[in-house]
């Protein structure tokens, strides 16, 4: 529940403190006080949009801070949505502050974290359930009907939409596969052609490389041959060749080594000299003899790196791209020509998955149906009290295609006297119906719901008398099982309070702000007998507002 709010350059609101209670806590005062400024700015912490002009003249920005204490069947969903946002949990408690800059750009806390409106607004949905004089307009909208008439079933949708998910996902699969099954005549024999021409080139990876080398020695066969001729007679067979020349340092060192031991390592090192000077004459020798001006030889290797140009320029950038190009243009083939066995085996995981979600959704259906009638009985039982004794809601359900949702739509629709046709809410039913209407869902759903506080801002427009204390009887029933906030001129409905505010206007410094006070017992009673009688207070008031008290408390 909110437990504490404090709002701050919020318009009208300088600095105002309310601590909240459970139960029903009811804010009065004359219009334009500012009650619906605490009501906007609880809006804020639900993800609500800010106004531009919200922060007070002269300052930069508003804030607006609040601690809920979070019970313990809405604590596991609360934490998983921390979780998701990288918000450390505080135990039962959270803290949201949103501030508002002037131009409407904002900033939001979760429990001292920077977040965003939108993640608060997935915990504000658990956190308040907001009916004000214009919120309740979203009874119309009929895409609304359906989660509440689960709500009152008790229906949880998770394994549904799993496998509805799991359905749409085998039917996509197959819709692709069928639409790649269907590829043109003319595609398919490009396809079989590429795959020709690589194979006829039996490409093997790693020759693109030798075939640059032998055309390299190819080539070059006269500039190579004389090199090898100079280095070989360097290296070995020439007058002062290398060999010869460490052969004879080789035995200086050894004579020297007799008289200075300490040249044996270098005695080593010449010796391992003169072998790898040998066998580099030898590589030389051999690389030698392998030389041929072969002119054919150079035309059949020049030909062939052609041709795997020509193919690299047509399909890959690389031999082995273009080999793995072949693969996958057989695999489709492959899949092409078996296209019917591997459709039917696409076709019968969809309709397995179908299957599947059908039942589960059916199940939902009988559920809704049943929900349904026993939602209606109630919901209509509390419209006689409320003074629409002529009124008939009626829950009309009608088939519609497989989604998470189920297989049918729901619309509320409402009889407003007898005798007269049920037509959907937004053609009937007015701005009074349409919030005792609501009033009417909050009493029948406090027990399912999970919210954890109800406001209601001036729900009570247009009613008086014997209504008005039918409609303060009920909103104390949701109190009962929710905190509710409720804002009011009806003295009927203040009489039920369990924690009573009084919201005013004072001039300070030449300036105009809001005070909220709480009002204890006497001040409860007077302004109970204030709203009974206007601004002077008579005795009859007093005690007409004395029995009101009395008889709502004891409810």
């Amino acid at each position: 529940m909110l437990k504490h709010l404090r709002v701050t350059n919020f318009a009208l609101l300088s600095d105002v403190a309310v601590e909240f209670e459970s139960g029903l806590n009811v804010l009065t005062g004359e219009t334009g006080a500012g009650k619906s400024l605490i009501v906007e700015a609880v809006n804020l912490l639900r993800g609500g949009r800010a106004s531009a002009d919200i922060p007070r003249t002269g300052e930069k920005e508003a804030v607006v801070e609040a601690q809920f204490e979070i019970a313990d069947s809405l604590k596991e969903k609360v934490d998983e949505i921390l979780h998701d946002a990288g918000v450390a949990s505080e135990g039962p408690e959270l803290v949201v502050r949103r501030i508002i800059h002037r131009g409407g750009r904002s900033r939001t806390y979760i429990n001292g974290t920077l977040s965003t409106a939108k993640r608060l607004g997935q915990l504000g949905v658990l956190l308040v359930d907001l009916s004000g004089q214009h919120e309740h307009q979203g009874l119309v909208d009929s895409g609304t009907h359906r989660s509440i008439l689960d709500s009152f079933a008790g229906n949880d949708l998770t394994k549904l939409s799993g496998l509805v998910a799991e359905w749409k996902k085998q039917r996509e699969a197959f819709s692709v596969a069928k639409e790649n099954s269907n590829l043109e005549a003319e595609k398919i024999e490009y396809m079989r052609y590429q795959i020709g021409e690589i194979d006829n080139a039996n490409l093997i990876v790693g020759e693109e490389i030798e075939l640059e080398e032998s055309r390299g020695k190819l080539a070059n066969v006269e500039f190579l041959s004389t090199t090898c001729q100079n280095l070989d007679s360097l290296l070995f067979s020439g007058e002062s060749a290398a060999v010869d020349q460490l052969a004879k340092a080789t035995k200086y060192l050894e004579k020297l080594t007799h008289h200075a031991p300490v040249l044996e390592e270098a005695l080593k090192q010449c010796g391992e000299a003169q072998a790898l000077v040998d066998e580099a004459a030898r590589s030389v020798q051999s690389f030698a003899s392998e030389l041929e001006d072969d002119p054919e030889a150079l035309r059949r290797v020049e030909e062939r790196l052609d041709v795997l140009s020509q193919l690299k320029r047509r399909h890959a950038s690389s031999i082995e791209e273009v080999i793995e190009l072949a693969d996958n243009l057989r695999a489709k083939l492959e899949k092409h020509d078996n296209r019917d066995a591997f459709l039917e085996t696409l076709q019968n995981k969809m309709a397995e998955a179908e299957v599947a979600a059908m039942k589960v959704a059916k199940g939902v259906r009988q559920s809704r149906k049943k929900a349904s009638k026993k939602l209606v009985s109630q919901v209509n039982r509390a419209l006689h009290e409320l003074g629409m004794e002529a009124a008939a809601l009626e829950a009309k359900i009608e088939d519609s295609d497989l989604s998470e949702h189920g297989t049918e739509k729901v619309e509320f629709q409402l009889s407003s006297n007898l005798g007269e046709k049920a037509k959907p809410l937004g053609k009937i039913a007015s701005g009074g119906e349409l919030s005792r209407i609501t009033l009417a869902l909050k009493v029948v759903l406090r027990a399912a719901d999970l919210v954890a506080s109800y406001v209601f801002d001036e729900v009570d427009t247009g009613i008086s008398g014997q209504t008005a204390e039918v409609v303060g009887r009920q909103i104390k029933a949701v109190s009962k099982e929710h905190q509710v906030i409720c804002v009011t001129h009806l003295p009927q409905i203040a009489a039920y309070a369990d924690s009573h505010f009084h919201v005013e206007k004072s001039e300070t410094k030449g300036r105009t702000e809001t005070i909220v006070r709480k009002l204890n017992k006497k001040d409860h009673l007077d302004e109970v007998a204030r709203m009974l009688s206007g601004k002077a207070v008579t005795k009859a008031a007093r005690a007409n507002a004395k029995q009101l008290i009395a008889e709502a408390q004891a409810v």
